[in-house]
């Protein structure tokens, strides 16, 4: 590994080159990446299956914009565990590179799409928020289920657009200008780029909280005042004081698993970085997975539709486990009946 140095290599855009990218020496971090990987990709696949499935088997919560862009975001983070630890596992553990160049940016470009997606639809619900709580009136009227999907589709097709640009001739090999430190064949303006786009959704993100998180202490100072008038106004401004609450849990997990990562794709950009920084890079960027695991367990301790959702499904599987060890014994019971006659 010492004779891969980034710079000189990269610059042959040569499928042998990626040898160079493949920073875990050890079997040791080899194993510790796999099982982290293993770990957090089965459990995020799990978690936000089951929420996918609470949010869309009640009618109550697949009709609300809010549930809509939860949907999204469990999605996005299904397809980013998917594809994140299907290709990270393969090329840092199994040193995988029977692939082409415009494979492995394929691959890289699922794995953007997917995690900005999921940025953009924690952007979307901070919106959600930030119209509901700012202009509670006329929230309805604004926000539609018709919106709510046209902003979706435009969501989607954007974060897709920016990660294909690698893909479709902006990299280092077509351009042959300066390749990432961190990523094969990745231009470092395309990254500069990328890094931009990602820190403004985070601003608008914390923009958007900022201002929920104001008026949600704004009402909780007005009910504890005016204890006296307990009404459908209350009960709504308590419900969007949770939820902001919840939301405002999600994005302090999301900001500590991707601060790492960013800094050190900023610093890579100005600075060479040595062997050392870009292994704690490859073990930072599962961060990313713990981020998308964390996000369906907040929502089930926080939101009181999906925990409802959630202990309602807990039952029927009980009882529907019940009733499947009962009767095995009844039908003992009337063969042995029929046996005696």
């Amino acid at each position: 590994m010492d004779i891969c140095k980034a710079h000189e290599n990269a610059s042959k855009c040569s499928v042998n080159t990626m040898e160079c990218f493949m920073v875990l020496s050890t079997q040791a971090q080899k194993i510790s990446i796999a099982t982290l990987c293993g770990l957090f990709g089965t459990l995020c696949i799990f978690e936000n299956s089951l929420v996918l499935y609470l949010i869309f088997s009640s009618p109550g919560t697949r009709r609300k914009p809010s549930y809509i862009f939860i949907s999204s975001l469990a999605l996005a983070d299904i397809l980013a565990s998917i594809i994140f630890v299907c290709s990270f596992v393969n090329f840092h553990v199994f040193n995988e590179i029977d692939f082409s160049k415009e494979m492995f940016l394929l691959q890289l470009g699922g794995v953007n799409t997917s995690f900005s997606a999921s940025l953009s639809s924690l952007l979307l619900t901070a919106l959600d928020r930030y119209i509901s709580i700012s202009r509670p009136s006329e929230y309805k009227l604004l926000m539609t289920r018709k919106r709510a999907w046209i902003a979706l589709v435009v969501l989607w097709v954007t974060c897709a657009t920016i990660a294909s640009l690698p893909l479709l001739g902006w990299n280092c090999c077509t351009l042959n200008s300066t390749c990432s430190e961190l990523f094969p064949f990745v231009d470092d303006n395309y990254l500069s780029i990328w890094i931009c786009f990602i820190m403004v959704l985070l601003g608008c993100i914390i923009y958007a909280y900022t201002h929920v998180l104001w008026r949600a202490h704004q009402h909780v100072a007005y009910m504890e005042k005016y204890q006296v008038q307990v009404g459908k106004q209350n009960t709504r401004m308590r419900m969007d004081v949770m939820l902001a609450k919840t939301l405002v849990m999600v994005l302090t997990v999301l900001v500590l698993c991707w601060s790492p990562i960013l800094v050190l794709m900023i610093y890579s950009i100005f600075a060479r970085l040595s062997n050392h920084l870009r292994k704690v890079f490859a073990f930072c960027s599962t961060l990313c997975l713990l981020n998308s695991m964390v996000n369906p367990i907040i929502y089930a301790l926080r939101s009181k539709e999906l925990y409802s959702s959630l202990r309602m499904a807990f039952s029927r599987f009980r009882r529907q486990l019940k009733a499947s060890e009962e009767s095995p014994e009844v039908e003992s019971t009337h063969k042995s009946s029929m046996i005696e006659t």
